[in-house]
């Protein structure tokens, strides 16, 4: 089994235990020490900033375990861009996740927006604009377009990320395996939707 497919492995077990009830992460004055003197993260998570959506306590680990960038939406900019590909250049991080879930308010903002029901203030007209193909995208698939703009937005930040330089040199030699995942708010699972 590759590094990332164990990766991958130990983040999907976490959530199991964190949908049974069951945490085993450890955050102890040990382990606070430990870390203390660098870290070494086994996954990166690429999530949405969603207070719903801590992808510590979601995935079940502790400290030291998870590089974490998270942004409305999973909007992918230049500063977030660059925190993911330093994950892989000097962390040398195996999996990487792009974490999208249900009843996102940042898709339904964009759909609102897009749709002539509502404005964007400020800098959230951004986000409006960076997640306009996910909202095209699931006009185009049917269904609930609240629910397919928002996972058309993980595979759609997923194909950039593998257009990156850095991390896609790092897929392509096996190094580095970059999936979508959605977590469901009320069941607590994460599923993986696209490797």
């Amino acid at each position: 089994m590759s590094m990332s497919e164990q990766a991958l492995q130990r983040l999907l077990e976490g959530n199991r235990r964190y949908v049974a009830s069951r945490p085993a992460l450890d955050m102890s004055p040990r382990r606070r020490i430990e870390v203390a003197q660098g870290q070494k993260p086994f996954a990166t998570v690429f999530g949405c900033v969603d207070s719903r959506v801590p992808p510590e306590l979601i995935f079940d680990q502790g400290l030291g375990d998870l590089f974490v960038i998270r942004t409305a939406g999973e909007v992918l900019d230049q500063a977030a861009l660059g925190s993911l590909e330093f994950g892989v250049a000097e962390l040398q991080i195996s999996v990487m996740v792009v974490l999208g879930h249900a009843h996102c308010g940042a898709v339904k903002a964009a759909i609102d927006v897009l749709s002539g029901q509502g404005e964007a203030e400020g800098d959230i007209q951004y986000l409006v604009e960076a997640m306009a193909p996910a909202v095209e995208q699931g006009k185009r698939q049917g269904g609930d377009l609240w629910e397919q703009a928002g996972r058309a937005q993980i595979s759609l930040q997923v194909e950039k990320l593998k257009r990156s330089p850095v991390l896609g040199t790092a897929v392509e030699d096996g190094t580095l395996k970059v999936l979508g995942a959605w977590y469901d708010l009320e069941t607590g699972l994460v599923e993986i939707t696209l490797e």
